[in-house]
Order: structure tokens, then C-alpha cells, then sequence
């Protein structure tokens, strides 16, 4: 089941605020660029970058962080991709209440599993 309309704009302006403080200067997004995207009930936070040996249009997605809504416990499931591209429970907070908690809490990257 997706998220509400009111979900929906929270996590909008959440990830957001988050792209605000975290997303590279705009004079080097097509190089590098930080963006986000909500399926279902999760959002997936991720890097695109212009493919090594492909067109200049073709990009990359390297996926860093996802947060999914488990709407039964009112809480947001953290996970992080590790190098077997396999997301994994994010062990030293697994769950947050808030996608803002999400939020802060893949900013501060205090064991630098998401930006390494």
C-alpha cells in the first residue's frame, strides 16, 4: 500500500530539506548529483553520475540509503546497500519514528556506512 497524500508531503519535505544541506553545487550536478524517489511506501536516496564509457547522456545510479514505512508499527525501517548490492538493516539504528529522523540520521552518516 502507498503512502497517504499527507505522508507523501511530509517525506517531499523532508528529503527536501535534505538535499538542501546535503546535494552537490549546482556548477558540478552533471558530474555528480544527489536526488531521491519514493515507491510504494519507501524512499531511496541515491547518487547519479554520468556513465565512465557511455554517452554523455547516460547515467549511473548508485543507490545510498532507503527508509520503508511499516505503517502497522508507525515506524521507518532504515537500510543501507553494502558491497554485496543487497540492502541491509542499518544495525546501529535499524528503525526511526520519523522520515526527518531518516533524514538526520543518513546526514550525520556517524559510522559512514551511506557516504562512506
Amino acid at each position: 500500500m502507498a503512502l497517504a497524500e499527507i505522508e507523501l508531503a511530509r517525506v517531499r519535505r523532508a528529503m527536501d530539506a535534505f538535499m538542501q544541506q546535503r546535494r552537490p553545487a549546482p556548477h558540478i550536478r552533471t558530474t555528480v548529483d544527489l536526488t531521491f524517489r519514493m515507491s510504494g511506501q519507501s524512499v531511496e536516496i541515491f547518487e547519479i553520475r554520468p556513465v565512465w564509457r557511455g554517452s554523455p547522456d547516460e547515467k549511473h545510479e548508485s543507490p545510498i540509503a532507503k527508509a520503508t514505512f511499516v505503517r502497522a508499527r508507525g515506524i521507518w525501517r532504515v537500510f543501507w546497500q553494502r558491497r554485496d548490492l543487497k540492502w541491509h538493516r542499518y544495525e546501529p539504528r535499524p528503525e526511526v519514528k520519523s522520515v526527518e529522523e531518516f533524514a538526520s540520521l543518513v546526514s550525520e552518516d556517524a559510522h559512514a556506512c551511506f557516504f562512506g
